[in-house]
């Protein structure tokens, strides 16, 4: 019953924006495409360099539909995304459905058209976003950081793809 309900998704979501931090300390910038990179990260990110490739943290991910609140409770009328340091902004679907409970359920993020990421965990807020959007920042974001992930198939990215999560069963059936 339970892996029955973990498999169902209500609709798809789209890919909001795409951020990249060439560097460490640097400002993240928009673009409107970027080659995801299997098992490294996006093309242009720190994380995609040579040497870092393997982890769990290969690209960031916040829920659109998040930034709205944790403007509201750092006192701003809104939040340009850059600023929280993620590399994709997905809207329209549940992040945190897409990280199954159970060891044996694999649930993947798929993108576009060829795009397959598995959200391997939350990404918490850091010290950095209290000097960034000011005091209670940390505690603001709390519970709505976002999600990691890593890249298991390559491809583009283009802002306005598609995204919607599935298990491999329901991919298939889908299809």
């Amino acid at each position: 019953m339970l892996r029955d309900l973990l498999s169902n998704f209500a609709g798809s979501g789209r890919l909001e924006a795409i951020l990249l931090r060439p560097a460490r300390g640097e400002a993240a910038m928009a673009v409107e495409r970027v080659e995801a990179l299997a098992g490294r990260g996006l093309a242009g990110d720190r994380s995609s360099r040579a040497g870092r490739s393997g982890g769990r943290r290969q690209i960031t991910l916040i829920q659109a539909e998040h930034l709205p609140l944790i403007a509201a409770w750092t006192g701003r009328e809104r939040l340009d995304p850059g600023i929280l340091r993620r590399n994709l902004v997905i809207g329209g679907i549940n992040l945190i459905a897409g990280r199954s409970p159970l060891r044996d359920l694999c649930v993947q993020l798929h993108i576009g058209e060829s795009v397959i990421l598995e959200l391997t965990g939350p990404c918490d807020p850091c010290s950095k976003m209290e000097r960034e959007l000011g005091h209670g920042a940390y505690n603001a974001m709390r519970g709505h950081g976002g999600m990691t992930a890593r890249v298991l198939v390559g491809g583009p990215l283009t802002v306005g793809d598609p995204v919607r999560l599935s298990t491999p069963d329901s991919f298939h059936a889908e299809a």
